[in-house]
Parts: C-alpha cells; sequence; structure tokens
C-alpha cells in the first residue's frame, strides 16, 4: 500500500479510473462550523491518495472536476455528510454516486450495525483500527497514525460494494437503492439549508 499526500488539490493528470471511493475528515460533524480538512480516495488498487487543506484555502479545481464528472462513480460510506460538505468548501456538486451505508441498510437487514468498521469487518475480512477517528485533522502536520487511517477509510470500499451489489440484486433492492443514491445530493442540499432535523415527507 502506498499513501500519496498533496496539498490542496489533487495532481494534474490523475487518472483513478471509474469507480472511486472517498472519504473526508473534518474538525466535526456541522459542516457550517466544522471546516473541511482532508479528502482521501482511492481507485481500489491497494493505494490512497490524500488531499489536505488548510483552513480558507478552497480552490481545488481538479477534486471538483472529479467529483461532478458524470462518468466516474464516486463511492462513499455515508456519502450524505461527505457531499454536503464537499459542497459547502468546495462548491462541488458530487454525481453519480454511490452510499455503501445506504446499500448495507437495504442489503442487511439482519442487523443493525451498519458502521464502516462493522461492514468491512464482514463484507471485506479487515478489521479496521478507528483510534483516529477523532483526532486533530486540522492540525499543522497529520500524523502517520492519521493518514493510515485516512487511508483505511476508503481502501475497502470497492470490495464491500461488489459483496453489497450481489445482496442487492439477490433481495431485489437495486433499483431501490439506485433511487437512493441519486436523492443523496437532494439529502445534502435540505442538510446545508437547515433541515436536517426534519422530515419533510412525514405528514
Amino acid at each position: 500500500m502506498a499513501i500519496h499526500l498533496y496539498e490542496g488539490d489533487l495532481p494534474d493528470g490523475l487518472d483513478l479510473g471509474p469507480v472511486v471511493a472517498i472519504d473526508s475528515e473534518t474538525m466535526g460533524l456541522n459542516p457550517h462550523r466544522d471546516r473541511l480538512c482532508v479528502v482521501q480516495l482511492s481507485s481500489g488498487d491497494g493505494n490512497a491518495h490524500l488531499v489536505r487543506f488548510k483552513k480558507g484555502e478552497y480552490t481545488a479545481p481538479n477534486l471538483v472536476k472529479l467529483l461532478e464528472d458524470a462518468n466516474v462513480l464516486k463511492l462513499f460510506h455515508f456519502a450524505r455528510f461527505d457531499v454536503a460538505v464537499m459542497k459547502q468548501y468546495l462548491g462541488a456538486n458530487t454525481a453519480p454516486i454511490y452510499c455503501t451505508k445506504i446499500a448495507s441498510k437495504l442489503a442487511r437487514t439482519y442487523t443493525d450495525r451498519h458502521g464502516l468498521k462493522d461492514l468491512v469487518r464482514e463484507l471485506a475480512g479487515v478489521d479496521l483500527d478507528k483510534q483516529q477517528q477523532s483526532s486533530d485533522w486540522g492540525a499543522d502536520e497529520i500524523s502517520d497514525a492519521q493518514k493510515d487511517y485516512a487511508a483505511s477509510d476508503v481502501l475497502y470500499l470497492h470490495a464491500c460494494k461488489e459483496k453489497l451489489d450481489v445482496m442487492l440484486a439477490r433481495e431485489g433492492r437495486l433499483e431501490l437503492a439506485s433511487a437512493a443514491f441519486a436523492f443523496l445530493s437532494t439529502r445534502a442540499a435540505l442538510d446545508l439549508a437547515g433541515f436536517e432535523q426534519m422530515d419533510i415527507f412525514a405528514h
């Protein structure tokens, strides 16, 4: 495994293929308050690419181009948050999207454990170390442990997607999953507009 760290944007000409696993690290879980610090990506080849952002410096045309590329599927776990935070800080309208958390909830109805750690353990046979999850991602330098943690969040999503697609097809829920994925950009926009706690579909 190789981890590549870039400052401020992806390098010119980097081709990560038709399906790219993506995650983000922030200062917290409120996109309006907690800034974007790192975006990590993987093409599923065992390597990870980390883009680190300094406070207030969010001009990343290469990354935004990738996020908005209609020919590249963006693979997330809990896309709702990542898509919202990348819209908030990068101005990116991310699409198309696949979310392993949504896929897991639709396919793995035999469990209520849909976190990344549980999903990767069952479907990829890897026990993730989540110790750095709550560390300071806004520090001037990120540690090797943080880099390893960030990489691990994207390295196994392709393997999980492959297994989840089989399960979704078996249970007849692929179409439902696709419709849910297509709605994610709107769901993220609703969150940013202040409707994150309201079910607008309720009576």
